[in-house]
Parts: C-alpha cells; sequence; structure tokens
C-alpha cells in the first residue's frame, strides 16, 4: 500500500563480510602454484647476487642516485624509456589478446590483489579455523578466545604486509646494507616513507577491501565486458543442464538419482551453494556473468566435487563460451583462436615484441652525439685560419669506466682541437661534453667541407661509432 511517504535511498550499505570455505580441485592447485611462484620471484629477486664490474652485486636493483636500472646483465638508462613505453604496450596487448580468449584469468590468478588477498584468507583460516567457525566467531561477542584469534591473525596480516612493503624497497637499494641500515634509522627517508605507505596498502586491501578493490577500485572490470566475444571462455553456469524444467532441489529421496530428478523435469543443481560459499568476490554464478567473478575457477572445483559425491557428471559450472551455451548441442568448451580480433592482437604482440628484443640487442654501451657551436658559425683567426667549434657528448651505459678516444677522419694533421682531452675517461652511468675545434687555412676549408668525427673506445674495440660533420667558411656560409 502505498501511504505517501518517501523512502530513503540509501546510498551506501553496510559491506557484509564474504567468509569463503577452502575447496580442493585442479583450479585451486593452479592458483597455489601461481602463489607460490609469484611469492618466490618477488621475496627473493633482491636477494640474488650477482657480479658486475662497477654498482651492486645485486640481480635486480634500481640505482636511483646513478638513474639506472640493473636487471641481470641488462643496465637500463633514462635514455632507454623507449623500452618502458614498448614493455607497457605488450602488456596492454596481452592482456586484451588473454581476456577476448579466457575472459579475466589474469584477475583470477595473476594479479596482485588477488594473489596477496589469497595469502591473508589462508592465514584467517589457519588461525580461525573454516568457514563454519569464522562465521560464529565473527558473530560470538568478545572474549578471550576471539580476542586472541583475531589479534592473532591481524598481528600475522601486518607482518606480511610489512615484508611486502620492505622487499619492495629492498630492490632501490642494496639489499643487505639497505635492510640494515633500516633497521638501525639510518636508511633515507624515501625508505621509511615506502615502506609504511605499502604496509598500510597492502594491509588494507588484502585484510579489509578484498572484493572491494575489484569491484570498485580497479577499472578492469569495469571495461571488461567490452573486449569480451561471444566465443570468450568464461566461468559459466549450464543454466539448461542445472535448472531442467522445474527449476534447482534439493537431493531429497528419490530426488537423489538423476534419472529421477530428470524425469520430473529437475536439473542437476541440487541448490548446495558450495559454489557461492567458495567465491572470493561472494556473487553466485548461477545468476550469470557478472562484473565482480574474477574467473578464479573455485566454484568449478566446489561443483564438480559436489556433482562427483552424488555420481553426476562434471561440468556443470565450467569455463565456456556464451556462444557454445547458447547452441542447441554444446560441444566441450575450446578456445576459439580464428577471429581478427585475435589475429590482430597476436600480430601486435609479436610486432612489439620483436622491435623490443632488437632494440635490445641493438643496443650500444655507450651514445654519442655531435653538435656544432651555431654562434657564431665559425671565427675568422688572427693567425688568417678559419675555426668552427663543435660539441661532442659521450654517455657510457656499461656497467664500468670506459676511456674513449675520439679523431677526425681525413682532416689535416693538426686541424682537431681537444685541448687536454685527447683520451676522455666517462665512469659508468655518466656523460662528458668533449669541447673540439677545428682549425683550416681558407684554401683548405672547401676541400673539408664534409668530415667525420670517430669515436672509439679502448676498453672495447667492438664499441666504435662515426659521426659526420660539417666545416663552414664564409664561402661555404654563402
Amino acid at each position: 500500500m502505498n501511504t505517501g511517504i518517501e523512502q530513503p535511498i540509501k546510498l551506501y550499505e553496510k559491506r557484509l563480510p564474504v567468509v569463503t570455505r577452502s575447496v580442493k580441485g585442479r583450479f585451486r592447485n593452479f592458483k597455489s602454484a601461481i602463489l607460490v611462484l609469484a611469492y618466490s620471484i618477488y621475496f627473493m629477486l633482491p636477494w640474488i647476487p650477482w657480479q658486475r664490474h662497477d654498482g651492486m652485486s645485486q640481480a635486480v636493483m634500481f640505482d636511483m642516485v646513478g638513474r639506472r636500472f640493473f636487471i641481470f646483465d641488462l643496465v637500463v638508462y633514462p635514455q632507454n624509456v623507449f623500452w618502458l613505453a614498448l614493455l607497457l604496450f605488450i602488456s596492454a596487448i596481452i592482456l586484451f589478446f588473454a581476456t577476448s580468449l579466457i575472459g579475466r584469468a589474469f584477475c583470477g590468478y595473476f594479479c596482485f590483489q588477488t594473489l596477496w588477498t589469497d595469502l591473508f584468507i589462508w592465514i584467517e583460516r589457519f588461525i580461525q579455523g573454516e568457514r563454519p567457525a569464522r562465521l560464529r566467531l565473527l558473530k560470538q561477542p568478545w572474549n578471550a578466545e576471539k580476542i586472541l584469534k583475531i589479534g592473532s591473525t591481524h598481528v600475522l596480516w601486518v607482518l606480511v604486509a610489512f615484508w611486502t612493503g620492505m622487499t619492495f624497497v629492498l630492490y632501490f637499494g642494496y639489499a643487505p646494507d639497505l635492510l640494515h641500515r633500516f633497521f638501525i634509522g639510518q636508511a633515507a627517508y624515501a625508505a621509511y616513507a615506502g615502506a609504511l605507505g605499502l604496509t598500510l596498502t597492502t594491509y588494507i586491501a588484502a585484510g579489509f577491501m578484498r572484493e572491494q578493490i575489484c569491484a570498485y577500485v580497479c577499472p578492469y572490470g569495469r571495461f571488461q565486458s567490452v573486449m569480451y566475444d561471444p566465443e570468450t571462455l568464461a566461468v559459466a553456469y549450464d543454466v539448461r543442464r542445472g535448472e531442467g524444467e522445474k527449476g534447482r532441489i534439493a537431493p531429497k529421496g528419490e530426488l537423489k538419482t538423476r534419472e529421477v530428478r530428470l524425469q520430473q523435469g529437475h536439473g542437476d543443481c541440487i541448490d548446495c551453494g558450495f559454489c557461492v560459499q567458495v567465491c572470493p568476490a561472494g556473487i553466485d554464478i548461477r545468476d550469470g556473468l557478472q562484473y565482480r567473478c574474477i574467473s578464479c575457477g573455485l566454484c568449478i572445483d566446489a561443483c564438480n566435487n559436489i556433482m562427483d559425491s552424488m555420481g553426476y557428471p562434471r561440468g556443470l559450472i565450467r569455463y565456456d563460451s556464451e556462444e557454445n551455451l547458447a547452441s542447441p548441442s554444446p560441444k566441450a568448451p575450446y578456445i576459439e583462436w580464428r577471429r581478427w580480433k585475435i589475429a590482430g592482437y597476436l600480430l601486435a604482440i609479436i610486432g612489439m615484441s620483436s622491435g623490443l628484443i632488437y632494440s635490445i640487442n641493438q643496443r650500444t654501451d655507450f651514445e654519442h652525439s655531435v653538435q656544432q657551436i651555431r654562434q657564431p658559425l665559425f671565427v675568422m683567426l688572427s693567425s688568417g685560419e678559419i675555426r668552427n667549434r663543435y660539441q661532442i657528448r659521450l654517455t657510457n651505459k656499461s656497467d664500468r669506466d670506459v676511456t674513449y678516444s675520439i679523431s677526425a677522419k681525413d682532416l689535416p694533421p693538426g686541424a682537431l682541437d681537444l685541448g687536454e682531452m685527447q683520451n676522455v675517461l666517462v665512469h659508468s652511468g655518466k656523460s662528458v661534453i668533449v669541447q673540439a675545434s677545428v682549425k683550416l687555412q681558407p684554401e683548405q676549408a672547401e676541400k673539408y667541407e664534409h668530415f667525420e668525427f670517430s669515436i672509439q673506445s679502448l676498453n672495447n674495440p667492438a664499441d666504435r661509432a662515426v659521426e659526420a660533420a660539417n666545416f663552414y667558411s664564409e664561402k661555404a656560409a654563402l
């Protein structure tokens, strides 16, 4: 009945915590394997030793002071920002490519939020027990047991969050030394700010917000629908098989037998709710494809376990495409590669990856540039000679100090003047500017209007560069 009283609109609702049940199965095993691999790489990488001539003996380190990144034998400088741009493009295209094929599999298995949330849930389950025990603990009044269990859970969460932030900081310095200085109060301010910031964000995101990060913060869940095709594989519930003509029903009495259920028009879904209980996003996959679903496959494991216990065929919930599910006779799920979009993504990945690999392989250990000083373009000396000046910039991109020699090809002896910098020492990761001048008699100027600078590494004969230059005189300027 309409009372004429306007009901207030609730803009915000109190979050109901998602308390998940553990499950066993191949997708859970795959998630656990990815988790162990990801943690091993993240937490151990700063501690892998790697010998270098100049620089800390650490496999991966971001040397902010020297403005260079060490990645095993590769040294990356700000001049190589093109590599970063290519890498970001490749990562984005791979994400689009994978989404078009297998939906949000990245979210379900590889996303940082998923990985750390999984670990926090495991800690919670280890201390507080399985889902029914955690639900009871959540509802019971505060007492010694609740304080001990919840307090222990949060202490471990904070420790994991702190070590996550601390490990990130260790990538920006020599790990053993930086860790020691951190705990004796002699590290840089940025180290403490970085560790504290990541500790808080990890603790809040993985301990409290969890599925809300995926639903409200991460933009990927919102725009994923534009990358889905009817052929895209996603976690899906087989409605026709699960509901039948009369809907799902609990297996009571003779309805435990699949043949009887089919005869009476009921589907294979026994409405146990196990698929909902294991879902880290707290959704019911039987309601159809939802943006909150991260395609982790845990509901598939849960449903398959129930189907096994009932003696029903597996696959009531499975990875499948919308097109296949809608067909009169669904086939076994398969990945549909033969699409123009997939071909375009694949070509883009191959092309940009090839470009990145080629650029890295063709890199040199030094960069150079020769610029003519044009104010003035040339000078007439009192001796009658004509002088042109040049600025030569050398950047040493190797991990050791290198000495370079500079000469000018085809010029008369004594024409090139480098002052006292005949051989130029350039420290690792640094640049040196050399002021050079060329002096020629007026009658020689036209003959040597074009010449070349030759730059040679004295440490590595393979590092050699030739740069063309011009010589200007009054006649050439006209």
